[in-house]
């Protein structure tokens, strides 16, 4: 049984703490320039956003914890290594999106029963402008960094400052709105839409870290890479020499897993058999940077080989 070769796995260089760091600065710097917005206007719809950038914060230190485990390398109790401490990180900053969508609400059905005047919108608006194009940019960054050395961790991170950005955006809006129409309840009612967009988020963010705990298979255009490959070599042999079954693909925060079974003619020698799974792997491997890939190989004679012919994709069965 030729159990084939592991190649490196993915990325998770302690260089990507940097961008956590750089998460966990800019929060910061938000938090301060909202909370000062806030107090200059009284806005409850600043407040929703201030209290999304207190998320943010919570959910930087998270991803950076997580970053920080991720890379570590895998040991005699973590043969896979710690990519899995990903989707935790992932899943807690959904969770956390949760409470927070709830306080902006709570806050903004308090103030349509109890509302409050504003004051000094106009510098306000200026200043959660700013705290915006702080997000913007890094949001644009971690994400782009993330999407890079396919790290769940900055992509949420990234996608949740984004989504950040565009909550800030309409908090200026209808604050603005405020102060032009002097309708109090409007404020109100930027910070109940508020909270439920961050909710959507947290869902999208939960939902994507249960996946990923889950062992989901690889994306369509991951597996359709592996798929054609596959079909490559069974293309260089005459019909029926060759075939692949059993193919199962998994993801584990930057690492992909691959692992088939390759049936070959009983009479080959290991050598040959070897050879030709070598040739395999390293061109999945060179389609999949960091994949690591695991064949099996059987002889196409024996009945037994495909017992297990069923497991895994079955839209790549070629044993026919």
């Amino acid at each position: 049984m030729n159990l084939g070769t592991l190649t490196e796995r993915g990325d998770s260089s302690p260089s990507l703490l940097r961008w956590a760091w750089l998460s966990i600065a800019a929060a910061m710097a938000t938090i301060a320039l909202k909370l000062w917005a806030y107090l200059l206007t009284g806005s409850v719809g600043l407040l929703s956003d201030a209290l999304e950038s207190v998320v943010n914060l919570v959910a930087a230190i998270v991803a950076l914890i997580a970053l920080i485990i991720v890379s570590r390398p895998a040991d005699s109790t973590h043969h896979y290594g710690h990519g899995k401490a990903e989707y935790f990180s992932a899943g807690i900053e959904g969770l956390m999106i949760f409470v927070a969508a709830i306080v902006i609400v709570y806050s903004a059905i308090e103030r349509i029963v109890h509302p409050q005047p504003l004051e000094a919108l106009g510098v306000g608006l200026l200043i959660t402008l700013a705290a915006t194009g702080i997000n913007a940019a890094v949001g644009w960054l971690i994400l782009r960094a993330g999407r890079r050395h396919r790290s769940i961790t900055l992509v949420a991170d990234g996608k949740h400052l984004i989504t950040d950005v565009w909550t800030s955006i309409g908090v200026v809006l209808g604050v603005g709105l405020v102060a032009l129409t002097g309708w109090l309840p409007l404020d109100s009612i930027v910070a109940i839409a508020v909270g439920l967009n961050i909710l959507w988020t947290g869902y999208a963010l939960i939902r994507n870290s249960v996946h990923g705990l889950m062992d989901r298979a690889l994306n369509g255009e991951d597996e359709a890479r592996v798929v054609d490959i596959i079909n490559a070599f069974v293309a260089e042999y005459p019909k029926g020499e060759l075939a692949f079954h059993a193919l199962q693909t998994r993801e584990s925060g930057q690492q992909r897993f691959v692992s088939m079974h390759v049936l070959v003619p009983g009479q080959w020698t290991i050598a040959t058999g070897h050879d030709l799974v070598e040739r395999v792997e390293s061109a999945i491997a060179l389609a999949l940077p960091g994949a690591q890939i695991l064949t099996h190989l059987e002889p196409t004679e024996d009945p037994r080989s495909y017992n297990d012919a069923g497991e895994g994709h079955a839209g790549v069965d070629t044993a026919g």
